[in-house]
């Protein structure tokens, strides 16, 4: 796994992943069929070896994996994020998962996610962010498309979810986009005021369906 520095947004802490993180909480989100609904774990059964094993997937390589913790109201891990990294093009395929049920409405998902964002971007040499959702998960297209992702193509009735065929959709944003997006007046007012007064096109977002491929153990 990359070493990377623990990154700090107004009320988040995102870390490494270690292992005092394998816990029942953590699986706990895993096997829950609704959270899960938008995600391909949900065809699956997770026991804290399956998520050892994806956590250990991650040694000798390049990419990175977060936890998510809420020191501001003491919720502690609320969820994980992670980053594949494909050092030859400068490349960064993000996922994210918010699992903690208290964590729900307050908009922890686009906080990770930008700061997140801005590690990659700006210390780990990223030209060029992806990340892929299933076209019916709202909550995680809407994020992408409120931090300046872009459409980067469509792979067409590609998953069967709920018994109806599905496209993945993916989007990406680029370091010279993300660049003008920091140094914007909507970036200086989610720092100065914090996610809880982002655009009202959140405020019917739950947090805890915010996860996007990849963010889980395979």
């Amino acid at each position: 796994m990359a070493i990377s520095p623990d990154i700090r947004t107004r009320r988040l802490l995102i870390k490494p992943f270690n292992e005092r993180h394998l816990t029942k909480r953590y699986v706990g989100w895993l096997n829950n069929s609704e959270l899960m609904r938008y995600s391909e774990q949900r065809h699956k059964r997770h026991t804290v070896e399956t998520c050892r094993s994806y956590w250990q997937s991650f040694e000798e390589t390049p990419n990175y994996f977060w936890v998510i913790e809420d020191v501001e109201n003491g919720l502690g891990h609320i969820g994980n994020i992670n980053a594949h990294i494909d050092i030859n093009n400068s490349l960064a395929d993000v996922g994210i998962l918010i699992g903690e049920k208290e964590a729900e409405k307050k908009r922890y998902g686009t906080e990770a996610w930008i700061g997140v964002c801005n590690f990659l971007f700006q210390e780990a040499g990223i030209r060029k962010l992806t990340a892929g959702t299933l076209s019916v998960n709202l909550p995680m297209l809407k994020l992408m498309r409120y931090v300046g992702m872009i459409d980067d193509g469509v792979r067409k009735q590609h998953h069967i979810w709920e018994g109806q065929e599905v496209d993945i959709v993916h989007k990406a944003v680029f370091k010279e986009v993300w660049d003008r997006i920091v140094n914007s007046d909507k970036w200086h007012r989610i720092k100065n005021t914090g996610s809880s007064r982002l655009s009202s096109r959140w405020k019917a977002v739950p947090a805890h369906r915010l996860n996007v491929f990849p963010t889980n153990p395979r």
